[in-house]
């Protein structure tokens, strides 16, 4: 029996395939822990094997896409100076490849039938945290939440808040049909409990901005790129000034007594202290990749016993940039920042120059939530994890050739775009 390549590979005829191999690898991505090996095992064989497939297609020209490898590279590279080689040769590995999956997702994966796998893999594990999981007493908010199935209430939440977003594209942005329109509702309703019961505040502030920026570009639709460009610069001016505004006048305390929190953050101010400490011993290059919350590292070992880590696993400084700069100096800082920066930029110019582009348009609300969260969570440089698997695919789906971006078809807005080998 021969499978034709396209329902493989092809964008636009791989729905069935590229939906449930999206929405496994989100579960995996948020249960690999609980089971060992074998998920990540799975998660290879969904992606790896479609290179064998046409790899001219599914890899095209590798060289051009230096600038999101950077990060992955420079990680390899830091097992040269690391003070725990062994585990960042094992982490930076694991980074690599997770980056190559994403990057083949990216390829053969349209954001139509990603928004429809991200729905259906959410509603997959909220639904198993909802059966599985339980509530953890918080020490620092001094309340029980709910983490589910996770280790973390904001892990959790960060799931529920792209189930959520995606939702909201699959209904308003894409204008799917009743079925899919139907499984939106669920991952909607499903994700809501859960991001209430967690009490995340994280995640309902990440949430609530990416929703205001996917609306606020959905306003600008009817206008022409000239004045679409006007509108776009006056705007963040204007949330720039207002933010200012807030910030001077005490918005940001009102904020945070709003969501029950104090001015460290629940002891994250604390956190990105020390980590800032710690990055004046090694601020080029850093100390190696993930080579900081090692097992029998004092500084490691006294900030897991102060935050009550019992595990002595699954920590950071509960902000992107200070980890980076830890882990890989100014210079990790740097490859980081640029994969953010063209990315965002890269969606927003595609948008401004064409109103149909609702890749761009979704990328850009997602993108919106990941930058947000960047200053107060670590999701975006870590193997296995949902957050890197969304930047790469991101940055990764900007790069690869499209067709003139998205065309208006019968009424509907495709997101249709085609493979070459450039």
């Amino acid at each position: 029996m021969k499978i034709a390549k396209a329902i493989l590979i092809d964008p636009e005829r791989n729905l069935a395939y590229g939906t449930a191999a999206i929405a496994l690898s989100l579960f995996i991505f948020a249960y690999s822990t609980l089971f060992g090996k074998v998920p990540i095992l799975i998660y290879y064989v969904i992606w790896f094997p479609l290179v064998l497939v046409d790899y001219r297609r599914v890899l095209g020209n590798f060289p051009r896409t230096y600038w999101i490898l950077a990060f992955g590279i420079l990680a390899c590279l830091s097992v040269f100076w690391s003070q725990a080689p062994g585990v960042s040769a094992r982490a930076a590995i694991q980074l690599a490849t997770h980056i190559m999956c994403a990057f083949i997702a990216a390829r053969t994966i349209g954001i139509r039938t990603f928004t429809l796998g991200t729905l259906l893999g959410i509603s997959l594990v909220v639904l198993y945290s909802l059966a599985f999981g339980s509530y953890h007493y918080d020490p620092f908010d001094g309340d029980f939440s709910f983490s589910g199935a996770f280790a973390s209430k904001n892990l959790l939440g960060f799931f529920c808040s792209i189930g959520i977003y995606f939702a909201f594209a699959c209904v308003f942005v894409l204008r799917e049909r009743l079925l899919w329109c139907g499984l939106a509702v669920i991952c909607a309703g499903l994700s809501g409990y859960a991001l209430i019961a967690s009490h995340s505040a994280t995640a309902l502030i990440a949430t609530i901005a990416a929703l205001a920026v996917l609306i606020g570009l959905g306003g600008l639709t009817p206008f022409r790129p000239r004045t679409r460009k006007t509108l776009a610069i006056f705007g963040i001016l204007l949330c720039i000034g207002m933010a200012v505004a807030a910030m001077a006048l005490g918005g940001f305390d009102f904020i945070l007594a709003a969501f029950g929190k104090n001015t460290t953050l629940t002891g994250r101010t604390y956190l990105w202290s020390q980590g800032l400490a710690a990055a004046a011993n090694a601020p080029v290059f850093g100390v190696g990749y993930q080579a900081y919350w090692v097992p029998g590292f004092p500084d490691a070992e006294r900030l897991w016993a102060e935050f009550y880590i019992t595990t002595r696993t699954g920590f950071h400084f509960h902000n992107t940039y200070i980890e980076t700069l830890v882990e890989l100096g100014v210079v990790g800082v740097l490859a980081l920042s640029i994969i953010l920066i063209r990315t965002t930029g890269g969606y927003l110019v595609r948008f401004l120059d064409n109103r149909n582009d609702v890749t761009a348009r979704i990328m850009l609300g997602l993108l919106a939530m990941l930058l947000l969260r960047s200053f107060v969570e670590v999701d975006v440089i870590a193997p296995y994890a949902i957050g890197s698997f969304l930047l790469y695919y991101s940055a990764a789906l900007l790069a690869a050739p499209q067709s003139r971006q998205a065309m208006e078809r019968g009424g509907r807005p495709s997101p249709a775009w085609t493979l070459d080998t450039r």
